[in-house]
């Protein structure tokens, strides 16, 4: 039977039951290689492209991720190096200078105090970014070891859990950090940070143990516990690679957030306060001096929000890369 397969130009595959189907020369090759140099185009000698890779491909293909990604280096980028955009000093004020417009070097003008909007925006970038992804860093990292012990454990444990973050999540977060922040001293930006990881873990916390939850009944993980393999293990290598995916969604998003909401903090004056350099400082600043120099308080209002915004699209671009419904 196979020489006659090979004569009349064919391919023989057997059916998994015992017999034999033929299948024409070209569907033969296009099955063992692909339009992509395997099935489906899957990549070169039939590998299959990971959950990652398959995410990667959609975002470099993504306008708005790589919009967002742009922006957010960028951010990053004057947040290390101020000074290789600006000369200047924030705190080098001149009240002579005070509420004058837009002029040669100080193309953003100067704010009630004489300073340099300019200046003060670019270095107030460093705050919000040292905030954003310090807090996001924290609140991913103990909501997610909290969350996934819970979900993967059960018992006793997961139930006390549920009902701490359902305490948590009745505070309300402005009035806990009126409350809180109130009454630290210090003037760096680890309280508001802490304060942001204390009231934001309970958020993945719930998500990863649902992912958790998920993942552990799936048959492999039934199949490593079958095997032998340790609890450890099997939360490292199989559970936690495939329950991580929410989590980074929404901790992304969450960064604007929580850029947001520490300008809110040091506007309402319980977050930084001078002579930090923070946007919500430069925006509680500019306030009474709206209708005079408007320009004081439209730039670190227009920066925070371009970041915020960079942020939440950075956060929708990657859920839609990772989300295998929109596949």
């Amino acid at each position: 039977m196979s020489e006659q397969g090979h004569g009349n130009g064919g391919a023989i595959a057997g059916t998994g039951m015992g017999g034999a189907m033929d299948l024409a020369t070209g569907e033969a090759s296009t099955l063992e290689r692909g339009p992509g140099g395997g099935p489906g185009g899957t990549g070169p000698r039939g590998r299959p492209r990971s959950l990652w890779s398959d995410a990667w491909h959609d975002l470099r293909r993504n306008p708005v991720f790589v919009l967002s990604a742009l922006v957010i280096l960028f951010l990053v980028f004057i947040s290390i190096w101020p000074s290789a955009i600006t000369s200047g000093n924030p705190l080098d004020c001149d009240l002579a200078n005070a509420q004058r417009g837009a002029e040669p070097g100080h193309p953003f003008g100067f704010d009630g105090q004489g300073c340099d909007v300019y200046t003060r925006t670019v270095y107030g970038a460093r705050t919000s970014v040292t905030v954003g992804v310090c807090a996001t860093l924290g609140v991913a990292l103990l909501g997610s070891v909290l969350g996934g012990l819970a979900g993967y454990y059960g018992g006793a444990g997961d139930a006390v859990l549920s009902r701490i973050t359902d305490i948590f999540f009745a505070i309300p977060v402005v009035l806990g950090g009126l409350v809180l922040l109130s009454v630290v001293t210090s003037n760096s930006v680890w309280p508001v940070v802490g304060f942001m990881v204390l009231l934001g873990w309970p958020q993945i916390s719930r998500i990863a143990r649902g992912s958790v939850i998920t993942a552990k009944q799936h048959d492999y993980v039934q199949a490593a516990r079958a095997l032998g393999a340790s609890h450890t293990r099997i939360l490292l290598r199989h559970i936690a690679p495939n329950a991580v995916a929410p989590v980074i969604v929404v901790a992304t998003i969450a960064l604007g957030t929580y850029i947001s909401l520490e300008a809110t903090l040091s506007y309402l004056g319980v977050g930084l306060k001078p002579p930090s350099i923070s946007w919500g400082i430069d925006i509680s600043a500019a306030s009474p001096y709206i209708r005079n120099a408007p320009h004081a308080l439209l730039w670190p209002s227009g920066a925070l929000a371009i970041t915020v915004l960079a942020f939440i699209m950075l956060g929708d671009a990657v859920r839609d890369a990772l989300d295998p419904k929109l596949r």
